[in-house]
């Protein structure tokens, strides 16, 4: 359970990562020892799982985003399996177990379309347990979290 003081720390952290418990003690006037600590703590209790990046994916030659929609066949791999087939393909970022009419998400990044329909084509679709597919393409992308 996380209290007003960690929260703070968190968003602090959820802006950089990198910032100094300097920096987040003087930004929430709390001690820099305590923050030091509690991060330990929330690190320590899996709250924060891990620090990461936030790549710049036009500058990497990837800026167009679409989701992709998977349908499972069953067949001698379980779901779980072929989604997790699916997260090992490069250029997936993110990949689902959703309800309804389709099975699993994937979010997929690629240069143009025409690259994620390469990906989708050639990859995805080429996974045992993957029946049929639906690519959403992305026109712009207002809030991202990681």
């Amino acid at each position: 359970m996380v209290d007003e003081k960690d929260q703070l720390i968190l968003e602090e952290l959820l802006q950089n990562a990198r910032v100094s418990t300097i920096e987040i003690s003087k930004n929430t006037k709390i001690p820099r020892v305590t923050v030091h600590e509690r991060i330990k703590k929330l690190v320590k209790n899996e709250i924060i799982k891990k620090f990461t990046i936030v790549q710049n994916y036009k500058k990497l030659g990837k800026e167009t985003t679409a989701f992709v929609l998977i349908s499972y066949s069953p067949n001698k791999l379980l779901q779980r399996e072929v989604a997790l087939k699916i997260a090992k393909v490069p250029d997936v970022y993110e990949i689902h177990l959703i309800a309804g009419e389709w099975d699993m998400i994937a979010k997929v990044r690629g240069k143009n379309l025409e690259n994620i329909g390469s990906l989708v084509l050639e990859k995805i679709r080429s996974i045992e347990g993957v029946a049929k597919t639906f690519t959403l393409g992305c026109f712009e992308t207002i809030k991202e979290d990681l």
